[in-house]
């Protein structure tokens, strides 16, 4: 019988690995429970290996933070070639899908996150504005002037729109273009009434 061979991780592996993990226990435990304890005992690794890859719980809250940020915002990245309010109604779509999938990880990025380190909370920020630049872009292309107005007006829908995302995407079971919709009617809306043209 030949003996199988134990492969060994090089350090960015093993980080990736506990990384994963730590995305992964989202799944079932607020952020603040992902513990250096938890994520060893998962990997079968000491809690100094955290400590040398992480430095500290904060370190490794960055870490699965910035990991489950970034997923969400590739698998919602708007398609350029479809026109404005088809792009962001599709956007919007797969949004409704990557919440209702991973309903944990998002519900920890936009709650648990606020009690987490002040870089964990930049990271949650960023991803915001991210969002928000992208429902800028589309108001744009459908002519909207560009004004600090309608920046901080579709920066307030964003955080609207996570409100919905856990009041009906996790809390209900309605259609996810009933969901869609009721956003882009709230988004029409406030580009419209931050637009001083109409005013």
């Amino acid at each position: 019988m030949v003996e199988e061979r134990r492969t060994r991780l090089t350090p960015d592996e093993r980080r990736a690995q506990l990384v994963a993990l730590g995305v992964a226990a989202l799944a079932h435990s607020p952020l603040e429970d992902v513990t250096m304890e938890l994520l060893s005992e998962q990997a079968g690794v000491s809690r100094a290996l955290l400590f040398h890859y992480f430095g500290s719980k904060q370190g490794m809250h960055h870490a699965i933070v910035l990991t489950a940020r970034d997923s969400m915002l590739r698998a919602t990245e708007p398609r350029p070639e479809l026109a404005p309010l088809d792009r962001l109604r599709d956007t919007l779509d797969r949004v409704v899908g990557f919440v209702r999938e991973h309903p944990a990880t998002f519900y920890s990025l936009v709650r648990g996150a606020a009690s987490g380190s002040p870089e964990v909370r930049e990271l949650v920020e960023e991803a915001r504005n991210a969002q928000a630049e992208r429902a800028v872009s589309v108001f744009l292309e459908l002519g909207e002037p560009d004004s600090r107005r309608l920046r901080i007006a579709l920066r307030a829908w964003v955080a609207m729109a996570e409100q919905e995302m856990v009041d009906a995407a996790l809390a209900t079971d309605l259609p996810a273009a009933e969901i869609v919709g009721l956003l882009i009617a709230a988004a029409e809306a406030t580009a419209g009434a931050a637009s001083p043209i109409r005013h």
